[in-house]
């Protein structure tokens, strides 16, 4: 890990938080393979549409390891709910659907600045309810056989969505969070102590998070904090992976501790020595390879159980 840190900093980019907002997208997109484990052929992939709330057309893609009816992850991608996309995550996607025996749908909710919170939100939701409903026959998956997942931002989005699953009473077998953000204020230790990164820092969440909220209120509202839900009782089972060496890996702990405390059943791993968005460098870092066999494992006891 140390090494791969060491020549991103010889690359001498300029951090994402210096670029516009268009500009550490692209910046981020050009990055995102560049680590990965080879990308795996599926017998499925599809790019498709959900129509959100306001009629906006949300771009997905389906991926598949066959055309049998299989049970359905609804992932979204990490980037601080500013960069990122369907593309820059297809190859974890491609490795969690072939791994676990299941189709994902991989869901390109809009992004800050340009579409403050609740968007990404109303977006993540929108699409949850389209897969587990009309969807889920359109496309032939099983929308009775549900997960949600994400990385980052997008870990946030699965587990607010996994709330309002729980509201309406939509069965979600698993939640399955690769180091999601979870608290309103980035004050925790593991905040204070990983502040210069590597890779996300302070600036960097400021950066984000300027873009994203509409104003300081929007932190304490559950869907951009996780932790900040009254009763997360009867949510559905998580399977939380944490870097480490990671500013948001406390308030993962956290998120845990919260779970359990209601009694819902949590399987946390924290992958020591790693970084935050290691999950995608399987081809230097062996713990990112490790990371995505573990998720996959869960996700496969969940839904084929």
């Amino acid at each position: 890990m140390a090494g791969v840190v060491e020549r991103m900093a010889r690359a001498g980019q300029l951090p994402l938080n210096a670029l516009t907002a268009e500009e550490a997208r692209a910046a981020y997109e050009k990055g995102a393979g560049v680590l990965e484990v080879p990308k795996p052929g599926l017998a499925r992939v599809e790019d498709l549409r959900i129509a959100a709330r306001d009629g906006f057309a949300i771009p997905v893609r389906l991926y598949a390891p066959s055309h049998d009816l299989l049970p359905v992850l609804v992932y979204f991608h990490g980037g601080g709910f500013t960069v990122g996309s369907v593309r820059t995550h297809d190859t974890l996607c491609r490795v969690l659907s072939r791994d676990a025996g299941c189709a994902v749908v991989s869901v390109d909710y809009r992004l800050a600045p340009a579409h403050k919170f609740p968007t990404a939100s109303d977006d993540a939701w929108d699409a949850v309810q389209f897969i587990a409903g009309q969807g889920a026959s359109q496309w032939q998956v099983d929308g009775a056989r549900l997960a949600l997942g994400g990385d980052s931002a997008g870990g946030t989005l699965a587990a607010s969505s996994a709330i309002m699953a729980r509201d309406i009473g939509l069965p979600v077998a698993l939640q399955m969070l690769f180091y999601p953000g979870m608290a309103a204020h980035q004050d925790t230790d593991s905040h204070q102590r990983f502040a210069d990164g590597p890779l996300l820092t302070r600036a960097l969440i400021d950066y984000f998070f300027a873009g994203y909220l509409r104003s300081e209120a929007d932190r304490d509202d559950w869907r951009f904090a996780p932790l900040n839900a009254d009763d997360v009782e009867g949510v559905a089972p998580a399977w939380i992976g944490l870097a480490e060496c990671d500013p948001v890996v406390d308030e993962g702990i956290a998120y845990a501790d919260k779970l359990r405390a209601a009694g819902v059943p949590v399987d946390l791993e924290i992958y020591r020595g790693v970084i935050h968005e290691f999950v995608k460098m399987g081809r230097a870092i062996p713990e990112a390879v490790t990371a995505q066999a573990d998720a996959a494992r869960a996700l496969r006891g969940a839904l084929h159980g």
